[in-house]
This record gives structure tokens, C-alpha cells and sequence, in this order.
């Protein structure tokens, strides 16, 4: 825990530049900063379901854009969604 005493006579501006100048300097905010959006990696199955479905939408979308369809179907959803087997 970091801790800043108040000098005498010792305005609060002061102080809190102090204590900002130590928080830095002590690394925790970079620290905190770095683990803020950290996610755990995925498991090798869930990799792969994730590349399957990853390559499910984009065969449909492929042959919807061929058929010439793909326009009026994204208008429709927000989402391509594939049925599963």
C-alpha cells in the first residue's frame, strides 16, 4: 500500500502531486493498466469450434453473395446464423 504523509504547511495540490508522482513510480497503475483487459486464451477445442463457426459464416456468406442474395439477407439480420447439424 502506498502511503503519502502531509508535510506542514504542505498545500493539498501539493500532496496529490506527490502521491501521483510516487504511484507512478511504484509501476502498480502500468501493472494495472496491463491486467485490465486480460482474458484467459481458449482451450484447443474451443479454438477450433471457434474456427469452425468462423468458417461456417463465411461459406454461407460467400454463396450468398454469389447468388446475389447477400444484401436483402443482411438487411434481414443483424447476424448470419448457421443451423446446426
Amino acid at each position: 500500500m502506498l502511503e503519502v504523509k502531509r508535510k506542514d504547511n504542505e498545500s493539498f495540490e501539493s500532496l496529490v502531486r506527490r502521491f501521483s508522482k510516487k504511484l507512478m513510480q511504484s509501476g502498480r497503475v502500468i501493472q494495472a493498466k496491463k491486467i485490465r483487459y486480460h482474458t484467459k486464451p481458449l482451450n484447443k477445442r474451443a479454438q477450433k469450434l471457434k474456427a469452425l463457426r468462423r468458417e461456417e459464416i463465411n461459406d454461407k456468406r460467400e454463396y450468398l453473395r454469389k447468388i446475389g442474395k447477400l444484401d436483402e439477407y443482411l438487411e434481414n439480420k443483424k447476424r448470419i446464423v448457421v443451423k446446426k447439424r
